[in-house]
């Protein structure tokens, strides 16, 4: 979810900025258009966050697959997940990426605020399913696998037995 409204706020703040930029010359050379908020705008948000979620979960499912039944969570496991669907991630982004950049150019003036948040969408969807989601599950596994009071091998076994309700 962190990296989710990340995206989101992200690109809402360029699509914010090119309403600024659009009014100089290098909002005129770069093509930038003083894009409004409306349904196209929102489609693409919604389209980022579809794209966003599913790299996100290429990579926590390639997490989980490494971590196995281990009841430890490391940031080597981590790693090496991300090292493994590295070159999936970047291949996929960068062709949706180049297609969104040609719609963005030869599309029509009604598919220029969708084609220009997608440009941003894609780039900061796969930045952060990578460097924001993955510390993020670091942290959060530091945080709830902290029980002093308990031995490790203990946590795991208790972890794995129901729990009743009184």
């Amino acid at each position: 979810m962190v990296a989710l409204i990340h995206d989101v706020l992200l690109t809402l703040g360029l699509v914010v900025t090119a309403h600024y930029i659009a009014r100089t010359p290098i909002g005129h050379v770069l093509g930038i258009e003083d894009f409004k908020i409306n349904l196209t705008m929102i489609a693409a948000f919604l389209t980022m966050i579809g794209y966003s979620s599913n790299d996100t979960v290429v990579v926590f499912d390639r997490i989980r697959e490494v971590r196995g039944r281990n009841p430890e969570l490391t940031s080597k496991m981590i790693n090496d997940s991300i090292n493994q669907t590295l070159s999936r991630t970047i291949l996929t982004s960068f062709t949706a990426w180049m297609v969104v950049i040609i719609l963005y150019i030869l599309g029509g003036a009604g598919l220029h605020g969708f084609a220009y948040a997608m440009i941003i969408g894609i780039f900061t969807g796969t930045y952060s399913s990578i460097y924001i989601a993955s510390p993020v599950l670091i942290g959060w596994a530091a945080v709830h696998d902290h029980h002093p009071h308990i031995p490790a091998g203990q946590r795991a076994a208790s972890a794995a037995q129901p729990r009743l309700a009184k």
